[in-house]
């Protein structure tokens, strides 16, 4: 670019996994041996890297790519930008290699597609003057059509319609360029950032002519506020007076702007669309342009039309250029998840927060996504895709919320560094491991502080998946691996005396007994305070101690009568699915003898666990090796398995919480393919924290244990209040 360099570049990282399997018991007596083994193992994956570089330091840059990018088998280096031809001859001569120039708006359209695909809160409306300046918008799968405005020299108005058709509907000399070049002649300051520095500080009505100064007041007539420019440097034709570099410069860039914010408003009306996106040089995240540009499209549009930016703007070329050249392991074939551990977060635009770090305000300086194992889409039953929000609470609008979680998360720091140094008791440095990872966590929870909006939208899902991105960064790949493991193995032994209490019941004791026992296996959970400091004193703590907890009913959120009533009076659901959440008590005497109750009313029934380790959630792997252990003991469940009407499939997930925007694809097709008419959301991570709100299309249950007082209080309850959520769509 013109003056930052871009690089993006591919990397494969080795990094530690948990596995488990299933011991061979044949002729041991196992009574008194662990249910499976657990491993740690290495696994190599895909990992995407985004840096940038000032161009004053292109030696620097391309040091860099010497020393850690080249090997013997690259020959060439794609390259896009006005830097390519500038820079081409030094780039070959130090590198040895052959620069490759790819087309600057095909990459660019690539580079957008790409990041709107992947990084769910890429987009933002600017605010200047809310508590929160970056509104994050939730992207979702069906991204077209969009306009993209691309404020470089001119400007460039481009439609795009999918991955490969796209069209330049039209443009302007008037650009960054213009504002540059007539803001160089104005105030003989020849810097950019330096001309934004000055239009911060300008006040424009000192050179600006507005409707009040032609007209008195408003223009009631045509509806024009008094405040409206009616002329840009209107007043420098009458005043006998110098105008000061600030007032001018602040004139030019609402002149520019509004001309820009009108073109593009004019073009998507003609269009039909109402998604703009705006980058090049002249946004590159900083305030004053991002602020004039969204005042004049919310001007012309009358509201109609959001002016939208994205958090990593100046990186959609490289990216583009990166992708053209890595079309034989195609990226677009899989799907990505931005890697907060390794990833730097939006910068504040206020002087007051990060003042070291004004120079680029709003600059991204690095960007990580690791390629995940499966493809992730939408969960077929989403009543609207394009209105689901996973997050309960957005805690970059709501203060009190956030003080509160961030202030959790610090408290909780140590116990979670201690357990992770616990869980490897063999290691040589786990504790100096373990320490790494408390202060990566804590400096990344301070800047969360100061700057909420970093990674998007800041939930409690956000701070729990950096926590398990930095626990995994310093190869705590699963720190409560041993807990499920015991826990597993006790809540197995109690199944058969449970099921025989369960089945002595009448039928409608029994579906009570279900779901009480349900609610009470999810109070079995370590990432709640609360609960983990009475399993940590009161190890006898068990089923029947849990169900005392319990609120009495009628509770917090109530409608098992009416779950009651169709039981009672409907048809067999055809096929449940299930989002189970915790290991051991949960699982195995919560939610298998539910799934139970499911297949004998013969309903078949999709148990889905998380992919990868999270706190002591259930995984994939562990929920095969404990359905095996409970049908040798159920013939229920074994003819199920092998009738393949209870399935058990992973979410494509490694989170305690839950987005049913991404879910693993074999998920999606089986929900599909099996007409699934039940969805059950169990735990305060995946009903409470996520998809309290979200509407299906199908009939649905969530239900939780509320585990943490503040929240219980928040929600009008008491700690281990119960909230049973049955819902009916509209017809």
């Amino acid at each position: 670019g013109g003056s930052l360099t871009k690089l993006a570049y591919y990397s494969t990282v080795q990094h530690k996994v948990a596995r488990v399997r299933s011991f061979d018991h044949s002729g041991k007596d196992i009574e008194n041996e662990p249910l499976y083994e657990i491993s740690v193992q290495e696994e190599i994956t895909a990992r995407l890297h985004f840096i940038k570089f000032e161009n004053t330091y292109i030696e620097t840059c391309l040091d860099f790519i010497k020393d850690h990018l080249v090997n013997t088998e690259t020959k060439v280096i794609k390259a896009t930008g006005g830097g390519a031809y500038k820079f081409k001859d030094l780039i070959e001569k130090k590198l040895g290699l052959k620069v490759d120039k790819e087309d600057v708006m095909t990459c660019l359209i690539k580079g957008c597609n790409f990041v709107l695909r992947n990084i769910p809160h890429e987009v933002f409306a600017y605010q200047k003057d809310s508590d929160t300046e970056f509104r994050f918008q939730t992207n979702h799968p069906n991204i077209f059509p969009y306009l993209l405005v691309n404020i470089g020299s001119g400007v460039s108005i481009v439609k795009v319609e999918t991955e490969d058709k796209f069209e330049w509907i039209g443009g302007s000399s008037i650009g960054g360029g213009t504002f540059w070049g007539l803001g160089a002649l104005l105030t003989k300051t020849k810097k950019f950032d330096e001309l934004l520095q000055l239009a911060s500080k300008g006040q424009h009505t000192n050179v600006d002519m507005l409707v009040k100064d032609v007209y008195g007041g408003a223009y009631q007539t045509l509806g024009l506020s008094g405040n409206l420019i009616a002329s840009s440097f209107g007043k420098s034709t009458t005043a006998d007076k110098e105008f000061s570099k600030e007032d001018m410069a602040k004139s030019l860039l609402h002149m520019i702007s509004n001309d820009i914010g009108q073109l593009a408003c004019l073009y998507a009306k003609l269009h039909n669309l109402d998604k703009i996106y705006f980058g090049g040089f002249f946004i590159r995240g900083h305030p004053v342009t991002m602020r004039t540009i969204t005042y004049s499209i919310n001007f012309f549009s009358k509201g109609e039309v959001q002016a939208l930016f994205l958090r990593h703007e100046g990186y959609l070329g490289a990216i583009g250029a990166f992708l053209k050249g890595a079309e034989q392991d195609n990226p677009n074939q899989y799907s990505w998840g931005e890697n907060y551990a390794g990833s730097s977060g939006l910068m504040s635009t206020s002087p007051d927060v990060y003042p070291m770090q004004r120079t680029r305000s709003g600059t991204f300086d690095m960007l990580e996504m690791d390629r995940l194992e499966r493809p992730l889409v939408n969960l077929p039953l989403l009543k609207d895709p394009s209105t689901y929000i996973p997050d309960t609470v957005d805690l970059t609008d709501d203060a009190m919320a956030r003080k509160y979680w961030l202030t959790c998360f610090e408290e909780a720091l140590d116990g979670v560094a201690k357990r992770a140094a616990a869980s490897q008791p063999d290691s040589v440095d786990a504790l100096e491991r373990a320490e790494k990872f408390r202060q990566k966590y804590w400096n990344k929870l301070q800047t969360l502080r100061q700057q909420p909006f970093a990674y998007g939208t800041l939930t409690v899902r956000s701070l729990l998946d950096t926590r398990e991105h930095c626990l995994n960064e310093f190869n705590f790949p699963d720190p409560y691996s041993k807990v499920k493991q015991k826990e597993n193995g006790i809540a197995l032994k109690c199944f058969q005396s449970v099921i025989e209490s369960l089945d002595s019941l009448g039928w409608e004791e029994r579906q009570f007994a279900l779901v009480k026992g349900l609610l009470a296996g999810n109070v079995f959970d370590w990432g709640a305070k609360a609960v983990s400091d009475v399993l940590e004193s009161e190890p006898q703590f068990g089923f029947e101690e849990a169900k005392s907890k319990l609120q009495e009913r009628p509770w917090l959120e109530d409608s098992y009568s009416q779950w009651l009533e169709r039981l009672k009076e409907g048809p067999p659901h055809k096929c449940a699915l299930i989002f189970a959440d915790n290991s051991g008590i949960d699982i195995i005497l919560g939610v298998f003898p539910f799934v139970r109750e499911l297949l004998s009313r013969g309903t078949e029934v999709i148990l889905a666990c998380n992919s990868g380790p999270a706190l002591n959630d259930v995984t994939y792997s562990e929920s095969l090796i404990v359905a095996e252990r409970i049908a040798a003991m159920d013939p229920v469940i074994q003819s199920a398995l092998r009738e393949e009407k209870l399935l058990l499939v992973q979410t494509g997930s490694s989170s305690p919480c839950l987005d049913l925007s991404r879910l693993d694809k074999g998920l999606a097709v089986l929900v599909r393919e099996r007409k699934t008419d039940l969805v059950i959301i169990e735990g305060m991570g995946r009903a409470i924290h996520t998809n309290y709100y979200a509407a299906l299309k199908c009939e649905s249950l969530k239900l939780a244990v509320i585990k943490n007082s503040w929240l219980a209080d928040r929600l009008g309850g008491k700690i281990f209040s119960v909230i049973f959520k049955y819902e009916v769509p509209c017809k």
